[in-house]
């Protein structure tokens, strides 16, 4: 069992920056791969980015890319998404979540309680 809690999010303007953290719980968080994904009001969860058990593979959505980096601290049992040159169309919940194998689908396994950001034009 992983539990899952995101923090970070909030108001920002246009242009502006967030970094948004994730702290999971237990003793086997280099095992999981981690997401980060978003939903919007009245649309589906949308995949953001995925890192993998080791940090050493990432991948974005198109949508985010070259503006979002995804990165993990194993030692800290953390996950951060540090998300730069915020646009309106970014705000949504964004949530945190775990999967035992690699995936960009909303198929993972575990998942946070969601953080609200904000970008305001």
């Amino acid at each position: 069992q992983v539990q899952l809690v995101e923090s970070g999010g909030g108001l920002v303007q246009a242009g502006g920056s967030l970094t948004l953290s994730c702290a999971a719980s237990g003793r086997t968080f280099g095992s999981y791969t981690m997401g980060w994904f978003r939903q919007a009001p009245g649309k589906e969860r949308q995949f953001v980015a995925a890192i993998s058990r080791s940090g050493y593979s990432t991948y974005y959505a198109d949508s985010v890319k070259g503006r979002f980096t995804i990165s993990r601290a194993n030692a800290k049992n953390t996950v951060y998404l540090q998300m730069n040159s915020l646009k309106p169309e970014d705000t949504a919940v964004y949530y945190c979540a775990a999967a035992r194998s690699w995936s960009v689908d909303p198929n993972y396994d575990y998942w946070g309680q969601g953080t609200q950001v904000t970008v305001s034009s």
